[in-house]
Parts: C-alpha cells; sequence; structure tokens
C-alpha cells in the first residue's frame, strides 16, 4: 500500500476552486481554498459568474478558472504542503459549463515552462473567452432541434438520459457553432469544466468521463460512447473536438513535469480522469447498490444509485461515477428549505420545535390529507403555488396548522419517492437513506423520511462531499479499478450515524399514498 502517501481531489465549482488531501486511511490531513469573487477581483465575477443583460446567458471567464489554480498551489506550497507525497489526484468541475481551446492550445500545453505561471502560458489559448455555465438558460432553441432531430423529448432521454435541457452542453456547442461559426471552427478541441481542469495536470487533453459525460444530451448511456445522431444535430465535426469518452475511474497517466519542476510534486504522480460535481457527491457520500442520499437545503437533490434505470422526462440518469455497470439518478426540487421556513413561520410560530411538535401530533398519512407547496415554480411537477386535497381528492383552501406542517413534509417525500420510482427506482430491504443538508438535523422530519421510503435514515456531515469524493476517487483510481472496487477502497472513512427507523405500519400507510399523490401531481401540472 502507499503507507505515507496522499490523495489529492479538487473542485472546481460555481464560486471557488478547492483542493482537499486525504492519507492514505482517507483522513483529511489539508484543505485550501480559492474564492473566484474576493481573491480574482480583476474579473469582476458575481458569485463567480458573469449574468449578461438578456436575464438568460450566463458566463465565467476561462482564463480566470486557470489563474485560480496558479493561486491554490502557490498557497498550498506557501502553507508547507508536501505535493512529493501525492499518490494521484482527481477532481471535479461544476457540471455542463464548457471551455473552447483554440487551434494550437493543445501544444501549448504540452509544452508549459515551470518558470512561468499557468496563466501566462494559456490566458490566450481559448477560442470562446467565457465558457457557458451551469445558470444559463439561453438555449431553449437548441434544445426542441436536438428533440427533434432525435424524434422527440422521450426519445432523446432514452438516449441521453436526460430531454434538452438548456445548461446542457451539447445545446450550448449547437448555440455556439450557430452564432459564432468562426470560434467554434477555432476549438480544435472542446471540454467540460471536469476535462478542462483534468487536461491542466495532465499537460495534454484529458478526455470527458462517462459520468459528466452524461450531462451533455450528446452521450449513448447506455452504450457509454457518443450518440451520432445527437452528435450530428448540434454541430458538424464535433465527434473530432470532444475526443473519446473514458470511464470516470480511468487512470489518465502521469501528471506534467510542469508540476514536478514547480512544485515538487512526485512525477509519478498519476491523474485520474475528473468528473462533475454530483457525481463527484455521490463518491463523497460513498452511495452503493440501493442507497438513496437527500439533500436537504435550500434546493433538495435526490441522488439514487440505479442498475436498471428507466430515463424520463423528469429528472436524469448519468453513468455511474465509481461503478462502471450502474446508474446514477439525479432530480432536483427548487422548493425546499425556503418553503419549510415559511410554513414554520405561519403554521408554527416560527419555530422548529412547535414544527417538530406539530409533526408528532399528527397521524402518519395525515388523515388522507394531502398538500403540494410550491413558492417558487417547480421543475417536477412543473407547477407552482399551494395545492390541498383532502381524503376524498376534493381541493381544499386550508387545513389546521398541525396538519398543514405534515402535508407540506410528507408531501415533498412523497414526491421524492413517487419520481425516483418513476426513474427506475425500488425501494428494497436493503435501502439506506442518507440524509444531508441543513433539514438532516430535525429528528422528526427525518422520521417522516423514514416512514415514506420505508428504510433507515443515516445521517453524514457532507461539506465538500465532491471535493473528499474525488480525493477518495484518486486512490480509487490509483490502485485500479480493475483491482479494487470504490466500497473496499472506502471502507475505513467515517461511519454513518443511524437517524431514525421506520415505523412498523409505514409501508401499509404509504404504498397507497405515493400513487394517490402522482394522481394529484399529474392533475395540478394540468396533465
Amino acid at each position: 500500500m502507499s503507507g505515507n502517501g496522499l490523495f489529492l481531489g479538487l473542485d472546481f465549482s460555481t464560486q471557488q476552486i478547492k483542493a482537499i488531501a486525504v492519507d492514505d486511511s482517507l483522513k483529511v490531513v489539508s484543505e485550501a481554498a480559492v474564492q473566484f469573487d474576493t481573491d480574482l477581483p480583476e474579473f469582476r465575477t458575481q458569485g463567480g459568474a458573469h449574468q449578461h443583460d438578456d436575464g438568460l446567458t450566463v458566463t465565467a471567464p476561462t482564463a480566470m478558472w486557470v489563474k485560480a489554480l496558479d493561486l491554490l498551489l502557490s498557497k498550498m506550497k506557501a502553507s508547507g504542503f508536501n505535493f512529493n507525497r501525492v499518490k494521484a489526484l482527481s477532481g471535479t468541475g461544476q457540471q455542463h459549463g464548457s471551455v473552447y481551446w483554440k487551434t494550437g492550445a493543445g501544444s501549448t500545453l504540452q509544452q508549459l515552462q515551470p518558470d512561468k505561471t499557468l496563466y501566462e502560458q494559456l490566458k490566450d489559448s481559448f477560442a470562446v473567452s467565457d465558457s457557458p455555465i451551469w445558470m444559463d438558460s439561453s438555449t431553449t432553441a437548441q434544445c426542441r432541434q436536438l428533440e427533434q432531430a432525435v424524434g422527440g423529448a422521450q426519445k432523446l432521454a432514452d438516449i441521453t438520459g436526460s430531454r434538452g435541457y438548456e445548461r446542457f452542453t451539447g445545446n450550448q456547442i449547437a448555440k455556439i457553432s450557430q452564432n459564432n461559426k468562426a470560434a467554434y471552427d477555432n476549438s480544435e478541441r472542446i471540454s467540460l469544466v471536469s476535462s478542462f481542469a483534468a487536461s491542466l495536470f495532465l499537460g495534454n487533453y484529458a478526455p470527458i468521463d462517462h459520468s459528466d459525460g452524461s450531462g451533455m444530451n450528446l452521450l449513448d448511456i447506455s452504450g457509454r460512447k457518443w450518440s451520432q445522431q445527437c452528435l450530428q444535430a448540434c454541430a458538424s465535426g464535433l465527434e473530432g473536438k470532444l475526443g473519446e469518452a473514458v470511464p470516470s475511474f480511468e487512470n489518465l497517466g502521469s501528471i506534467s513535469a510542469y508540476y514536478a519542476d514547480r512544485y515538487g510534486f512526485s512525477p509519478d504522480c498519476k491523474v485520474i480522469a475528473f468528473t462533475g460535481d454530483n457525481p463527484g457527491s455521490l463518491a463523497g457520500m460513498r452511495l452503493q447498490g440501493g442507497d438513496i442520499a437527500v439533500s436537504l437545503g435550500t434546493s433538495d437533490t435526490l441522488f439514487l444509485w440505479l442498475q436498471q434505470p428507466s430515463p424520463a422526462l423528469t429528472g436524469h440518469i448519468f453513468c455511474n461515477p465509481v461503478d462502471g455497470d450502474a446508474y446514477m439518478a439525479l432530480l432536483c426540487y427548487k422548493n425546499g428549505s425556503l418553503m419549510r421556513e415559511q410554513i414554520r413561520d405561519g403554521c408554527a410560530g416560527a419555530s422548529w420545535e412547535k414544527f417538530s411538535q406539530a409533526l408528532q401530533s399528527t397521524p402518519m398519512g395525515n388523515n388522507g390529507n394531502i398538500g403540494m407547496y410550491f413558492d417558487v415554480q417547480e421543475i417536477t411537477p412543473s407547477a407552482v403555488g399551494v395545492h390541498r386535497f383532502n381524503s376524498a381528492d376534493q381541493k381544499v383552501e386550508s387545513f389546521p396548522p398541525a396538519v398543514e406542517v405534515r402535508a407540506l413534509v410528507e408531501g415533498q417525500f412523497l414526491a421524492k419517492r413517487a419520481h425516483a420510482e418513476m426513474l427506475g427506482y425500488s425501494v428494497g430491504c436493503s435501502t439506506r437513506v442518507l440524509a444531508t443538508g441543513g433539514a438532516s438535523s430535525n429528528t422528526s422530519i427525518l422520521q417522516v423520511l423514514s416512514d415514506v421510503f420505508n428504510a433507515p435514515v443515516y445521517i453524514l456531515d457532507t461539506a465538500n462531499s465532491a471535493c473528499l469524493g474525488c480525493a477518495y476517487r484518486a486512490k480509487h483510481g490509483w490502485l485500479g479499478s480493475s483491482k479494487v472496487s470504490f466500497q473496499e477502497v472506502v471502507q475505513g472513512a467515517p461511519e454513518y450515524k443511524l437517524a431514525v427507523t421506520p415505523n412498523s405500519s409505514a409501508k401499509q400507510v404509504y404504498d397507497p399514498l405515493v400513487g394517490r399523490y402522482k394522481r394529484l401531481e399529474d392533475q395540478v401540472a394540468g396533465q
């Protein structure tokens, strides 16, 4: 084994880049970060991005990410971090963002001079100087064109795991090739943020990995290769610009000599394929077959481990980043903690304690009352407003305060279970629900989650889960993914804490309610 070796995870996220080093027992030994807005004010970003006047276009200066890496590594060196101990590194990037390397940039990457910064050498290497990122929603026309080209939205989901989404990279590339053909033609390689970051370390173009590649509307997720139909519909000559896609645990080779000379990395340090932030989080939360992770934050996110996915018009299915035969699904909900706080303020005197008492004083299933609470336009279902139904499925204007509190929490979790089942998930006897985020500290909320899914709920502190997950992935790739499974690699990581187990009668209460909820939701969405 590696003895005193270290494994480095990097996170190129929306607002910062971060590094976490773990030792051989996966204990965090070092952390460092660079904030784009405050540490690199010359790029004038807000939240790491530039919002354009049309209210739809959102970009970030590609060269800023390069300069941030210079700054991060200099900071680590100044603090005495020993780069020579790093056996392997991997990383994650904000999903969907794209980088356009101009003709000739590849040879610049291969000839990096250690006496100069990356920024000095690479700042003019991009055919498009402002990278479109995940917050961009300017490509509706391109989404519809792509869906039409392959035979409809469901057909596109069947091939790529998702219907056409504005932030997905294929649609962003299509827009650039249509509106800025010269820049497209001058791009010798198009990277995702993740593979761009890996390229910086490799000193060569790094391939896109299957898991982050699943967020492009371009990868055939069942064959794990580019879909010719989708490539042709997006832009001409695209396959040559994307290069081959590889498994997310692929060892890409040794680090560029630049980093050995300038920072003291070992020339043998390996670069493991980088992936997207959501796949990185799945690794950091150490999901395994049958698990569900629920992040309860400003927005709520559901991660599922799937063997047999059924892509739908809602949610996203990606190739799994730690298992070459499995998949992961992702569902995002805009109405998360702010909605819970609103009901807490209105029905529980702004007190979490009273909110919890309301949950404890009402029965499982809420006597058949069901509520849907969408303060802002929800993604799934596409609906807004508050919708309350009594046990006879009739719309009602209001619920008593305690009933309202339970209707909100049950409704949020019934929705998550219904949508998970639509994507091919089924709750089994080994299912674990892993809860993270702000609301995971409230046991009464977790009890409802456990009852609705009829599964035990565990909690885990997952601050920086994507970055940490990539340090774990670095070790997995370094040991050799064919020799050892990711699960074996992360056995020594901190244990989850069992928070609650389901009531014995939960299954008989909630199984029928899930079907009822789905019917009412379809009604609310106007289907």
